[in-house]
Formats: structure tokens, sequence, C-alpha cells
């Protein structure tokens, strides 16, 4: 009995000293820890400056690039060079009225399309506004873009958040699904288009007070030359950052206007978005900001854009077919036209709806004849007004380019010149419309290559790896 005892208390008397050991050892290392954070805080405090690249490097794997520059709170724009009196009557005023009330951004509210939203706001700008209480206005479009809990009110927590937040910024979550944005950039192109300023709030999900600019940010931070498309990296990089004509990325790669426009004319011609034309846009784009804000290109990479858009000038103008249209093989020049292929319908409204907007806004050594480019606008009309509502909408993305080109060759913008129309003509907007006959031949509706109609996808490049 003894024994038990004694043995008791010696177990009793060991368990104690394990303890007080190890209250010892946790309280030490505590104060360890304490001494290490405090000691690695003063380190960062007291670093030279320039020495958190490589902390930021080994603590995230990320490089923080240097700051670019954004000299404006507004984008620049890019309007049509001639003057009405220079030019024939392209588009009437009828005609664009025509094309614009098919085209307003009439979407159901539930599951609402980011890549639908972003056309229409393109082609509207954030200061849209229309009579018919079922057309959304450029507020609406923008706030759907730019605020997580109107996407929520859209499409439920089902899906992920559209505007994805990360150290730098904001993202935008793209690909090949309806509740994404559908092409890289796309968001952020769209949006500057639209006149939306830099300083507009951005709401992702933790509501953190990021801005336009936060997306402009994490896009400088995180843009490849071998990515894909940079169809609208181009477009959104050119309307922000000029007279800066060369930044550094992630890694300390070092990019330029002229290293993203060398890339927008690599490939074949058709060998892209909507049929190559995107490409094309861009790279029009880029030649005109260089002409308004001096080297934005150098002169080398300006001569090989000039005479590059030469070869699609000439394409085009030996491929349009006598009814008018382009087809989606156009830069294969006469030999599209002498050789046909069996395009979809969408396919030709994309191509020669494309090459419209691009023709308004270029100089005028690298337009077509006013022939060719009335000819274009007549084949549009008469496709459009075949097609029912529903019919337009699953062809919507593609008829914005249409709007958006007829209002350039009229020298405006879709919403100031509707404003101007519906105020002479108060009734429009919400008459039914006269000009399509009732039995008229339905078209088909068109797939695009994400799986239903609306896309802008037609001609996905193949373009995997670097350049």
């Amino acid at each position: 009995m003894a024994a038990d005892r004694s043995s008791s208390r010696g177990e009793a008397v060991a368990q104690q000293w394990a303890n007080f050991v190890g209250g010892v050892m946790t309280r030490t290392i505590l104060v360890v820890q304490v001494v290490v954070v405090a000691a690695f805080g003063v380190a960062v405090g007291l670093r030279p400056a320039g020495s958190d690249i490589p902390l930021r490097r080994m603590l995230t794997g990320r490089e923080k690039p240097p700051e670019v520059t954004i000299p404006r709170r507004e984008p620049l724009t890019v309007a049509p060079l001639f003057d009405r009196t220079d030019v024939p009557e392209i588009v009437s005023a009828e005609e664009l009225a025509y094309v614009l009330k098919r085209i307003r951004p009439k979407f159901d509210r539930r599951q609402m399309r980011p890549n639908l939203v972003e056309h229409a706001l393109r082609t509207w700008g954030v200061d849209a506004t229309f009579q018919d209480p079922a057309a959304l206005s450029g507020a609406e479009l923008a706030a759907f873009l730019t605020d997580h809990a109107q996407y929520v009110a859209s499409w439920g927590n089902q899906e992920p958040a559209l505007l994805e937040e990360r150290p730098e910024g904001i993202e935008i979550r793209w690909g090949r699904v309806h509740s994404g944005s559908v092409h890289h950039d796309h968001w952020l192109a769209s949006l500057t288009e639209a006149g939306i300023r830099l300083d507009t709030p951005v709401y992702g999900p933790g509501r953190r007070g990021d801005t336009i600019a936060s997306v402009l940010r994490e896009s400088l931070t995180n843009f490849r030359l071998d990515e894909r498309e940079v169809e609208w990296t181009a477009m959104a990089f050119g309307l922000w950052l000029p007279p800066t004509n060369a930044w550094i990325g992630a890694g300390g790669r070092h990019y330029s206007f002229d290293l993203i426009a060398q890339r927008l004319m690599r490939g074949e011609g058709e060998q892209g978005v909507c049929s190559g034309t995107h490409r094309v846009y861009s790279l029009v784009l880029l030649l005109r900001l260089d002409d308004e804000l001096p080297q934005v290109l150098s002169d080398t990479v300006r001569q090989e854009v000039w005479a590059h858009l030469e070869g699609v000038r000439d394409a085009i103008a030996a491929a349009q077919f006598d009814d008018g249209h382009w087809p989606g093989n156009w830069s294969r020049g006469a030999a599209a036209k002498e050789h046909p292929r069996e395009d979809k319908l969408s396919t030709q409204i994309i191509a020669t709806g494309h090459h419209l907007e691009w023709q308004a806004i270029a100089p005028a050594d690298l337009r077509l004849s006013d022939a060719q480019n009335r000819k274009a606008v007549e084949w549009l009309l008469a496709t459009l007004r075949k097609h029912s509502d529903a019919e337009v909408l699953q062809n919507y993305t593609f008829y914005t380019h249409v709007g958006n080109a007829f209002a350039l060759w009229r020298k405006t913008r879709p919403t100031p010149f509707w404003r101007e129309w519906t105020a002479r003509h108060p009734d429009y907007e919400l008459a039914v419309d006269p000009t399509i006959p009732p039995d008229a031949p339905a078209t088909p509706p068109t797939k695009d290559s994400h799986g239903s109609g609306g896309g802008d996808g037609v001609g996905w490049h193949p373009w995997q790896g670097r350049p």
C-alpha cells in the first residue's frame, strides 16, 4: 500500500514538472516569435527603396512591376476623319434610326450574359437612356458589370464572381461560359469605349473600394504578349496610356504598342476572333492614336502597320460579293469570291459589319470606294429586315457592330443620335416596327462557338504558344 502511494506521488510530481517545463517552452517560443516578427517589421520599414521586389517575389511568388502612369481620367476617343461634305451619304438618318431601334438592349434581367452587356455598352455608352422600360440604360448596363451585388441579383450565388479581387486590383473572369466575359480584356475595352471614368467604383465581392483603375492596373500586371487574344488589350491600353508608349510588366517583361501591333499582324488574316476583323480594327485604332499622339508607334512599326492595312484594304476590295457582303475568308481576296465557301449567315454578318466599322475610322487612303461601302450597308439592312427580334437577339453582338458602324458613317455616336432622333420623332421608339412584312421569311437563328447565339467568338484562332 505504501509503495502504491509512493508511486502515485512520484507520478504526480513528474506530471507537475512536465507541465512546468512545457509552459516555459511555450512562453519562450511565443517570446521568440514576437521578437522575430518585430525585427522583421523593423527591417521592412528600414529597407532600401526598391528592395521590396525580391521580398514580394519570395512571399507571394509574384513580382510587382513599376507603376504605369495613366495620364487621364477619361479615355481617348477615335472619330471618323472625313467631313460629311467629303463623302456621299453612305448611311441615311432613317437607316441608322432603324438599326439602332433593333439593337436596343432589351435583355431578360435574369442571368444576363456579360458578353451581350459589354457589346451593348460599348455601342450605346454609359449615358444611354431609352423610353422603353424593357431596355436597359447605360447606367444599368455598367452597374451589372462593375458591381458584384448587381451581378448576383441576376445570376444568384450559383456562379463564380465575375469580378475577382487580386492584390493589385480586380481581374475579370473570362472564358467560353455564359456567366463570364467571353474574351480577355473585352470587359475593360468595352467599358473604356463606353466612356467610363477611371475613378468609377468597381465593387467586387469584398466591396473594398476598387475602381476602373484597379482593373486596368491588374490587366497591365497580368498581360502577356503570347496570349491568345490581344485585340481588346490593345484597344484598352491604347485609349488610356498614350502618350506613354512602353511599360514594364510582371517579371520585368518589357512591353510597348510596337510589340502589340506586331503581335496583331501575325498569323493568317482570317485566323482571329470574328474572322480576324477585330485585329484589323485594333490596328486602325493604334494607327489613328499615333496620328493624334505621335510616337505611340515607332516610325518603322507605323510603316509596317500601314502596309499591312493596305493589304487588308486590297483583300476586301477583291473579296466583296456582288450583293455587298464579305465572307469569313475575306483575307484570300479574289479567291474568296471566285471559289466561295458555304459560310453561315452569322459569319457574313460578322465580316461585313466589322469591316464596315473599321472602314469608318480609317484614313482616306485605307478606305474602299464609297460605292463598295454603300453596298455593304445595303446588304446589312436587307439581312436585318428579315430577322425577327428573337433572331436579332441571337445575333445581337454582331449587330451591335453594325449599329456602331452606321453611326460612325454619319460621324456621330448611337446615343446622341438616338436622343435627337426620338426628340423629333417622339412616337418612334415605342411604335410597332412597320418595316418587317408579316410574311417575311425567317432566317433560322445561328449558334456561335460558345454553344448559343449572341457570342462574338466565331473564328477562335489557334495561337496557343508564344509568337
